[in-house]
């Protein structure tokens, strides 16, 4: 069964001289300052206290998760929805209508582990109307485009750790900017947990359980519909709760883990578990990549296609035993349904991601393959 995260058990990428994701990061952002935290969301709403007017707005994608504002909302900060292109590109005559003089930021978003067409352009953008580009890069801490980290190509950035790693939690604040660098002053939420709490021994936990529900797929799916009591995934997200419980310190074992992480050897293996997709789907009629090739240091968060029937590719997928895959985002609620976000709502139905995580061997897909042909 081909799930949707690696397992914590799962040592095959483990340290061998490479010197965990803080080396990666030194090693490829030598000159930029990055602080831990627990969330990517905590992160980012410390990385604009310092510098963010109250009275001012920020500016985002509309095609993103709901949570991703809270930060903002927190700081009391507007929050401003620009729309896309299909290529995940910005609309860019919509989002710069957006921008005005109490504009404190325009973020950016590197979808899938690659990096968001146009982001020169919204530098540029940024520069012109002096505010701060934020370059979220939450999907993968180990992509690098052009010798440049992902995440680094704004004034300050994030990654997150828990969607690249088997960890509880744990993401990274970048400041690029020097006034951002001297200006940023950490709040409690910054750092690395010094003792092991209840969210290392509840992620272990249920990580066993994970382990062992792995070896019955009937079993995984009865779970899992048990534990989401039958409610509307669209409707049962709270983002104001999600942001306040992530507002903690990287726990020990996600600081443990990173620091154990074999950075060369789970990025290769996603880029080779993201081609065998590749091979399996570019000639089948019902889908379409997302993306047609695999830039050199791109490593990938996951395999994007579109598709008009996604529950029915949904279904054929956990039937050939891959029950990882799933649509993306759900909205947050002003963008759902709101006709100037067309394109962020039909990608949101239409968008399928499949699993390339380093826990999975390539065989596997390519038997995942084999029962799809039949």
């Amino acid at each position: 069964m081909i799930t949707a995260t690696p397992s914590v058990f799962d040592l095959s990428r483990s340290r061998s001289g490479a010197g965990g994701i803080d080396s990666f990061v030194d090693r490829h952002a030598p000159d930029v300052a990055y602080t831990h935290y627990g969330s990517g969301k905590a992160a980012l709403r410390d990385g604009l206290a310092g510098v963010a007017d109250p009275a001012g707005n920020v500016v985002i994608p509309a095609y993103l998760s709901p949570a991703i504002a809270e930060p903002f909302r927190d700081l009391g900060l507007e929050t401003r929805f620009y729309a896309i292109e299909g290529t995940l590109a910005p609309d860019f005559a919509d989002l710069e209508a957006r921008i005005d003089d109490d504009t404190v930021a325009v973020m950016s978003v590197n979808y899938f582990g690659f990096p968001q067409p146009g982001l020169e352009r919204i530098a540029s953008l940024t520069d012109e109307y002096d505010c701060y580009h934020v370059d979220d890069n939450a999907h993968s801490p180990l992509s690098v485009h052009e010798g440049t980290l992902l995440g680094t190509h704004g004034d300050l950035g994030i990654t997150t750790l828990r969607k690249l790693l088997p960890v509880p939690d744990g993401a990274l604040l970048y400041r690029s900017d020097e006034d951002i660098r001297e200006r940023c002053s950490p709040s409690s939420l910054a750092g690395q947990s010094d003792r092991v709490g209840t969210v290392d021994c509840r992620f272990v936990a249920t990580s066993v359980a994970g382990a062992v529900l792995e070896t019955s797929p009937s079993l995984y799916r009865s779970v899992e519909s048990a534990l989401s009591d039958g409610s509307d995934g669209s409707k049962s997200v709270d983002p104001k709760a999600r942001y306040e419980a992530a507002k903690a310190p990287m726990s020990k074992l996600s600081a443990s883990i990173a620091d154990a992480a074999d950075p060369d050897a789970i990025r290769t293996r996603r880029r080779e578990n993201y081609r065998t997709w590749r091979e399996i789907l570019d000639d089948r009629d019902d889908v379409t990549l997302l993306s047609d090739s695999l830039p050199t240091g791109i490593s990938p968060y996951e395999f994007p296609v579109r598709t008009d029937d996604s529950a029915a590719i949904l279904a054929e997928l956990e039937a050939a035993g891959v029950t990882g895959a799933h649509t993306w985002p759900i909205l947050r609620e002003s963008v759902r349904g709101n006709d100037e976000y067309a394109t962020a709502n039909r990608l949101s139905r239409e968008l399928v991601a499949l699993p390339v995580h380093q826990g999975i061997e390539p065989s596997a897909i390519e038997a995942v393959g084999d029962r799809l042909r039949r």
